[in-house]
């Protein structure tokens, strides 16, 4: 666990007021201490591709971010372009208005969508898990898995209803396959909560508190 914890690891920074600076200063962390990817907004990504060259970080990138509520032509768009930028990896944002509703299908079409435009890259659909019901949750995972995603994931980390929590990892693992994978992100700043959330069944963490995790105590 102590070496593969930070390979765990998507060291994020998707303040809108982030600078050059801090981007350079995200990878150049993510180089030290072996992260296995940054999250970045789309207008960063080619930065990252520059300063990350040479190097095996995966870049992730956000579609339809933070609310979900954008159209899915827009967000396959922005899926394609992210891409073409150099983006591994696409973290996009359900459509939560929608599954509030129970409008499946339009929820299933707005993945499959983001999924398409990814071409074969890893999609992790964020589906604001403190906002939902169980029920909800249940049939939005399942719904991301039939759609093609490799992940799905906790929380944008800026919904008022709040982040990850173990419970809503523990719902995410039981509800997917064992193919599909499960990000626990927001809120998430200690590594006592980092190993509960693995423990819950977490695959991957997206944080923006990566250095003091794995300077902490044990890492």
């Amino acid at each position: 666990m102590k070496s593969s914890l930070p390979a765990l690891i998507d060291h994020t920074l998707l303040k809108p007021d982030a600078q050059r600076s801090d981007i350079h200063r995200l990878c150049d962390e993510a180089l030290e201490h072996h992260f296995g990817a940054v999250c970045v907004a789309g207008s960063w990504v080619e930065t990252c591709v520059e300063r990350l060259q040479g190097s095996d970080v995966a870049i992730v990138s956000v579609a339809g971010f933070p609310s979900g509520a954008s159209t899915t032509l827009s967000k396959a768009a922005e899926t394609s372009e992210l891409i073409e930028l150099g983006a591994h990896e696409i973290d996009m944002v359900a459509p939560i208005g929608r599954i509030l509703a129970g409008d499946w299908d339009y929820v299933a079409a707005d993945i499959a969508a983001v999924v398409a435009a990814a071409d074969g890259r890893i999609v992790k659909v964020i589906l604001e898990t403190a906002a939902l019901v169980r029920d909800s949750i249940t049939q939005a995972a399942r719904i991301a898995e039939a759609a093609g995603a490799g992940f799905v994931k906790t929380s944008t980390g800026l919904h008022p209803a709040g982040g990850a929590t173990i419970e809503s990892v523990s719902l995410l693992r039981q509800t997917v396959s064992p193919d599909v994978g499960v990000k626990a992100a927001g809120g998430i700043r200690m590594r006592e909560t980092v190993l509960q959330m693995l423990v819950a069944g977490a695959t991957r963490i997206g944080t923006s508190s990566g250095v003091e995790i794995v300077k902490s105590v044990g890492g």
